[in-house]
């Protein structure tokens, strides 16, 4: 075979590879919301947040920071037992979990916008059946009260950004 025909060969590879990881994302692979080519936020993640059983009557998907690189959450994606972590963040407790409720959310995944210390706190989202806290949180961003709530299913890997009603 000669150079030519190799590099053409290598590069129909890639090309097929490409599309088949396009068209894999678009039907809903690893979880991804619609319209996201790549994860909820845009960004790098491999997975996003993966439809669950009953969307949240109050909460909403809502890309409000449209700068940040992550998007909205997909209505599916977002499970009924959100709103009474929104209700409970909003009122200030109580939390599920008082001694990890609302401490600090560090970002050392780098899929959030860089803040400063402290912008960022974390919410447990109860996953039924489990004896656990899961893997489910809200992580919502600002200096006294929330200015943008994001939600992930995978611990952190990925995040979508969602509005709460009212």
């Amino acid at each position: 075979m000669s150079r030519s025909q190799a590099l053409s060969a290598l590069a129909l590879a890639l090309l097929a590879a490409l599309v088949l990881w396009l068209v894999v994302g678009e039907q809903g692979g690893g979880g991804m919301p619609a319209g996201g080519a790549s994860s909820p936020t845009g960004s790098a993640a491999p997975s996003g947040p993966t439809p669950a059983s009953g969307a949240a009557e109050g909460a909403r998907g809502a890309d409000t920071r449209d700068w940040d690189d992550v998007d909205a959450c997909d209505d599916s994606a977002l499970p009924r037992e959100l709103d009474p972590v929104v209700d409970d963040i909003e009122d200030d407790g109580p939390y599920a979990y008082p001694d990890r409720d609302g401490s600090t959310f560090d970002n050392r995944e780098d899929l959030l916008p860089q803040e400063d210390r402290g912008y960022y706190r974390e919410f447990t989202v109860q996953t039924p059946g489990l004896a656990t806290r899961g893997a489910r949180r809200v992580v919502t961003g600002g200096e006294v009260d929330p200015e943008v709530w994001y939600f992930t299913d995978d611990h952190y890997q990925s995040f979508c950004e969602f509005a709460p009603a009212g």
